[in-house]
């Protein structure tokens, strides 16, 4: 006998009738409706909301190439020219070559007394005339290690005092030296970059120093909230950090860094720089600034130079190398040419593709694509 129901019993998801109808009887004379595994009926469960999906067609698919090729290229183009207009003139120092002045000092170790000199005579091609930034550079050298990057105590290096001289377990091995808490502990504090450059520049056999600036290197975040020195009387870091010792490899203890009250101690610039992490073996830091003092005078005049470093730092035993970068800056940063590439190289693209497709679709766009039918 066949059983007819509405369209809408159907959709409810139980008809009129006792057949079919979970739980009933043949008659229908089953107890309640069984329960029905059909989704509410709402518009997301139903899936009737509202959508909208693009159909990609000649007349949008063109015009979008064009235009991110047409916009992309110039900003790219510029991008490179302003990177190439940079100044940046960098010197390898780690000593390598048997020619270099550094050469004697390549195997210095880290408590070399007195420390290894080395002076490198360089020429200027072009004049920076901005404000000159000098970094140090190390290559090979994996700050991003998890177990380098993990070593430090971030109280401690807040000021806390019991931090102080308890350090965090996380410092291992370098928490403790003769049963004194190091501080400041752990791996990335005990092979902080410790050579020290000076700049002079050379006119008539006249060696006239160039003023390097020390501070404003950091960010000012870690300067004034991440990093402070312990309580207590500020004047006096020698009572500060009574009961602790210096890191291993460090010539001297954290509270004799600097000879001025603000720049000493936790709150050492270079300490600050050092203690941020590069994300790549090789990399560079700021070390110095050199301020224009004249605006009818550039920076550092093009001519003759002379950088005295005192090679402090070993980085042969890992095959690492050392350089001292002299840079000027632009609206976008340093020099990074490889932005400017990037756009001009995704534009270009564009634009190419624009230009094939335009042609194939100019060629066979107009042609019939349904298919005869055979009688």
């Amino acid at each position: 006998m066949a059983v007819n129901y509405s369209a809408k019993e159907e959709a409810d998801g139980h008809p009129s009738g006792g057949v079919g109808v979970p739980g009933g009887g043949a008659g229908g004379g089953g107890g309640g409706a069984g329960k029905t595994r059909k989704p509410d009926n709402t518009a997301f469960k139903q899936q009737r909301l509202p959508a909208w999906q693009p159909i990609l067609t000649a007349g949008t698919v063109l015009p979008a190439f064009f235009i991110i090729g047409l916009i992309f290229i110039p900003i790219g183009i510029g991008i490179f020219v302003t990177s190439n207009n940079i100044r940046e003139y960098e010197i390898d120092y780690t000593g390598t070559e048997p020619s270099s002045p550094c050469n004697k000092c390549l195997n210095v170790s880290w408590d070399s007394t007195p420390p290894c000199t080395c002076t490198i005579n360089f020429t200027l091609e072009h004049s920076f005339e901005s404000n000159v930034f000098m970094y140090y550079g190390l290559s090979n050298f994996y700050q991003n290690h998890r177990r380098y990057v993990k070593s430090r105590d971030d109280s401690q290096l807040n000021g806390d005092n019991s931090s102080l001289h308890n350090p965090s377990k996380e410092c291992e091995p370098y928490r403790t030296n003769e049963d004194k808490p190091i501080a400041p502990c752990g791996a990335i504090a005990n092979s902080m970059f410790n050579d020290t450059l000076e700049l002079y520049r050379i006119d008539n056999d006249t060696r006239t120093p160039i003023t390097l600036i020390k501070k404003g290197i950091a960010w000012w975040t870690d300067k004034n909230v991440k990093f402070r020195n312990p309580t207590g009387d500020g004047n006096n870091l020698t009572a500060l950090f009574q009961g602790t010792t210096k890191p291993i490899n460090w010539p001297k203890p954290v509270y004799m860094l600097d000879s001025e009250p603000d720049n000493n101690g936790f709150i050492n610039e270079d300490f600050i720089v050092w203690m941020r992490t590069a994300a790549l073996p090789t990399f560079r830091k700021l070390y110095r600034l050199i301020e224009r003092k004249n605006n009818l005078q550039p920076t550092l005049q093009a001519g003759k130079y002379s950088l005295d470093i005192a090679y402090n730092y070993p980085v042969h035993s890992f095959d690492g190398r050392k350089r001292m970068i002299l840079s000027t800056i632009s609206w976008m940063g340093g020099k990074n040419p490889f932005l400017g590439i990037a756009y001009i190289t995704v534009g270009s693209i564009c634009f190419f593709l624009g230009v094939v497709l335009l042609i194939i679709h100019h060629k066979y766009g107009n042609r019939n694509t349904s298919a005869d039918i055979p009688n």
